[in-house]
């Protein structure tokens, strides 16, 4: 039987490592929603369309022809048969993403290619990004917020984009990961937990801890055999 986990929170909470790991724990698909997001971005940018113009930006993205990966550790993103895997991660589109992902109309039109995806994942998917558990996926089998500290967050995410976490990469991440919360957090709640979500605090804890807490909220009965198990 399939199972649908919906994991939401703010940048650097551990949203992308857990859900990846989790999926591949048990064997079933992964959708990254913010990477559609940033893939938006991306195209929007290359197309040298105002972000501000919202209508155009909405209809550009409608348009665009992105191939989204669902193996957790094959994540090659296609746009119009291009790799753009690396090319969203950069600081430039992580600047410009929250134009793109605040547009109501985007988001409309994301979502609905989102739950259509989630809809087809035969046998089951771990779906992460910030309005999953309440906008996406509100019907999941387990919805999960990750949070973590301000610093511990800055810290992931300056890793994750510049290598390293001395005090210019945290400086210059800093502002890239508090403005996109702040900004994102206009159009979708995910800072606080929702009626029927559990809130985890990743701050001290280990990647292997947070994907155990999360299969233990999986009903017996939906738990997908893990790897290994016949």
């Amino acid at each position: 039987m399939s199972v649908v986990i919906a994991i939401d929170g703010p940048s650097g909470a551990g949203k992308s490592t857990v859900s990846k790991e989790l999926a591949h724990r048990l064997g079933i698909a992964y959708l990254d929603t913010g990477a559609m997001y940033r893939a938006a971005a991306w195209w929007v940018t290359r197309a040298q369309i105002d972000t501000t113009d919202r209508q155009a930006v909405a209809g550009a993205v409608r348009a665009m022809d992105l191939s989204m990966p669902l193996d957790p550790f094959h994540q090659t993103i296609f746009m119009d048969g291009d790799d753009i895997t690396k090319a969203i991660r950069t600081p430039e589109i992580a600047r410009s993403v929250s134009t793109v992902s605040t547009n109501l109309a985007v988001r409309e039109i994301l979502v609905s290619r989102q739950r259509a995806i989630i809809h087809d994942a035969e046998d089951g998917i771990v779906a992460e990004g910030r309005d999953i558990t309440t906008v996406v996926a509100p019907d999941a089998d387990v919805r999960v917020l990750l949070t973590a500290s301000a610093e511990q967050r800055v810290a992931r995410r300056a890793a994750e984009v510049r290598g390293g976490t001395d005090a210019q990469a945290l400086a210059l991440t800093r502002g890239e990961v508090i403005g996109r919360d702040a900004k994102d957090s206009t159009v979708v709640d995910f800072t606080e937990a929702a009626a029927g979500v559990t809130t985890i605090d990743t701050t001290n804890l280990t990647i292997e801890e947070v994907v155990q807490a999360i299969i233990e909220l999986i009903p017996a009965e939906r738990r997908p055999a893990k790897r290994g198990e016949s």
